[in-house]
């Protein structure tokens, strides 16, 4: 290998680690976050839908910042983590240094939700000392509103979930009416 090619080899080899510790990459990590996508989302319950407008969490560093170091969610807001593939009943979330008590709504692969949680905040110096909020089902997705969002709303387990680019699910509620979803597309999520 000549000097040249094993110089440029290296320097591209190099590039990941310089661009993640950029000045610009270094200041998404404190204090703001960078923008995410916004979405609509609806939650069709059993006597209603309900809109919510979320912010959606696709790669491994945006689902590992969630909604970090934030003081306030709006009350129709929240934070949509969709994953590439099914989430294993053991893959949890943690709220270090989340500062907002928050619900967690785990979505199966029938957009369905599968399982409900609240989960507090957590003042702890590492993130090996917060404790983990474990859904025990698998899912393909998850929603974090804030605490007591669900159960004022009287949103639950078996209720379905649609998002612009979710697979539809929804639009073959049983009765066809409240449930159907005529927005929703069949586009692929990732």
């Amino acid at each position: 290998m000549t000097p040249i090619r094993r110089l440029i080899l290296t320097g591209l080899a190099a590039l990941p680690l310089v661009l993640a510790l950029s000045p610009a990459s270094l200041l998404a990590t404190e204090g703001e976050s960078p923008a995410l996508e916004t979405l609509p989302l609806v939650i069709h319950g059993q006597a209603r839908r309900h809109p919510f407008t979320v912010e959606v969490a696709r790669t491994i560093p945006e689902r590992s910042r969630g909604l970090m170091d934030r003081d306030h969610l709006d009350d129709e807001a929240g934070m949509l983590f969709l994953y590439r593939d099914a989430q294993s009943p053991r893959n949890g979330f943690w709220m270090y240094r989340t500062r907002i008590p928050l619900d967690i709504a785990f979505i199966g692969e029938d957009e369905r939700i599968a399982a409900i949680r609240t989960m507090l905040p957590c003042d702890a110096d590492q993130p090996s000392e917060c404790p983990v909020t474990y859904p025990g089902v698998p899912y393909r997705a998850a929603l974090e509103v804030n605490a007591g969002t669900f159960e004022r709303l009287g949103i639950a387990e078996g209720d379905c979930v649609s998002w612009p680019g979710s697979a539809g699910h929804c639009q073959s509620a049983p009765d066809g009416g409240e449930g159907a979803d005529p927005g929703a597309s069949s586009a692929p999520d990732d």
